[in-house]
């Protein structure tokens, strides 16, 4: 599974990384009505099947695998498995233990079964591997569909995922702690900044590499330059636990400089924030002003506000984003393109294979994210936080027009509107995504309570509250 996001060195750059997926059980259902018509209870019952879905992912050793593939009935899990699957497999354990899908007892059994595998992984500067065999615990070496060779890379997206599942299992087992702290003493994220010089910007932007290749002992050439995507949880862990400095939030671009090409020309101004000089830049889509993401989809945009409350720190700025942002991908689909459904962001092909997708229009590359007419369903769980009764109404639609729920396990990875084409497969990432979503609507703040306080209330806080997108 490959997923793209801005990677900025001098006017920017894009490159690949790769990450996981999941899968389905039963054949499809439609749940088109929730039992006594209650959408709560709707909520409820898409949460506890999309939780079964990450338990079918789940290998021997605890460690959720990248997807399952349910094309043959039961779900088969892959061989491979990514710090972003394993932390989205301790969420949703705790998720589910929020929400009285499984009682504290078993969650803590989980959670220590999958801790003892982690602790069991190799590591590198105090980071995990981008790619381990999900039944055994070993660096995978080979890609298992094809024999290709796998280089050992430590991703400092992906890190965050894991770390943010680590931070959140401690949190609620409070006997698990002292071994998540023996943890995460090694992860200093200063290992991948790259201070600011004003001399020499360019080699030097104050920025997160993507990543390290352990084999020969360099940094990818590209660092995350965009604000506004899914990498800025590694921002904001480093931040928040102080390796990194409070000053690098203010050097990752809004937009891209005026100057360099990108999708289009932003509007905007100049500010001195912090005493770091800001390009406060915007677009425009349908007459509504906004930062965009990379690629214009709904996770880069909408995935870190599950745990970290942008929304409430930043309402005027962060929040108004997220919404905005929402009612783009609602607008693309239903009046723009016309599919009578919305919601784009990275997932598996319909037909098989993986795809970025997205709306073009509020994504910085030139050559973005288009949505295809392929609808991705996690998307609309993103939305629903900022869009609840439309973000169910779609889903509902989606389920009942194209089979896309299955009873058991949640819906599938991913529907193309124009053929009718369902994906076989569940990605890992997209139905943890999935469970975050419906915990954040459901018993709002359960897993963002590590993220309130602590670091993050005293040095992410008054970052995101002195943000102002000039929207």
């Amino acid at each position: 599974m490959e997923r793209r996001t801005f990677l900025a060195a001098g006017a920017g750059a894009s490159a690949a990384l790769a990450l996981g997926a999941p899968a389905a059980m039963a054949g499809p259902a439609t749940p088109a009505a929730a039992p006594g018509g209650s959408t709560t209870a709707l909520l409820h019952r898409w949460f506890r099947d999309t939780y079964r879905s990450m338990e079918a992912m789940t290998t021997g050793i605890g460690l959720a695998a990248d997807k399952i593939d349910v094309s043959g009935g039961a779900p088969v899990p892959s061989v491979n498995t990514s710090p972003t699957n394993i932390g989205c497999g301790l969420w949703s354990t705790v998720a589910a233990a929020g929400l009285g899908v499984i009682g504290r007892a078993d969650m803590h059994r989980k959670l220590d079964r999958a801790l003892t595998a982690v602790e069991k992984l190799e590591r590198a500067h105090g980071f995990w591997f981008n790619w381990y065999d999900a039944h055994t615990g070993e660096v995978l070496t080979t890609w298992p569909e094809n024999g290709d060779p796998v280089r050992p890379f430590l991703s400092s997206v992906d890190n965050a995922w894991l770390v943010t599942g680590l931070r959140i299992a401690a949190d609620a087992d409070p006997a698990l702690r002292s071994r998540v702290g023996r943890l995460l003493a090694g992860t200093d994220w200063s290992f991948y900044y790259t201070p600011y010089d004003a001399d020499d910007p360019a080699a030097h932007p104050g920025q997160l590499h993507g990543g390290y290749w352990t084999d020969d002992d360099t940094f990818t050439s590209h660092w995350y330059g965009a604000l506004n995507t899914e990498p800025r949880m590694a921002s904001y862990l480093g931040i928040g636990d102080g390796s990194l400095p409070s000053e690098h939030y203010w050097h990752t671009f809004r937009t891209m400089l005026p100057e360099w090409e990108q999708e289009q020309m932003p509007e905007g101004e100049w500010a001195t924030v912090d005493g770091v000089r800001v390009w406060r830049g915007h677009y425009t889509y349908r007459g509504r002003k906004l930062v965009p993401s990379w690629g214009g989809s709904m996770f880069e945009a909408l995935m870190v506000p599950l745990f970290v409350p942008e929304a409430a720190w930043s309402p005027g700025a962060w929040g108004l984003n997220h919404r905005r942002h929402v009612l783009s991908h609602i607008e693309h689909g239903l009046e723009e393109e016309n599919y009578g459904y919305w919601g784009f962001s990275p997932a598996s092909i319909p037909a098989g294979g993986y795809s970025e997708y997205g709306v073009d229009a509020i994504g910085m590359q030139v050559e973005g994210y288009t949505s295809k007419g392929v609808v991705t369903p996690h998307a609309s769980f993103l939305a629903m936080p900022f869009a609840r009764d439309r973000a169910i109404a779609n889903l509902r639609k989606t389920a009942r027009d194209f089979g896309a729920y299955d009873d058991g396990l949640g819906f599938r990875d991913a529907v193309d509107v124009r053929t009718g084409r369902v994906s076989d497969a569940m990605l890992a990432l997209d139905q943890g995504m999935i469970v975050a979503a419906l915990a954040q609507v459901l018993r709002p703040g359960l897993l963002q309570r590590p993220f309130r306080t602590g670091g993050f209330a005293r040095r992410v806080r008054p970052l995101l509250e002195r943000e102002d997108f000039g929207l």
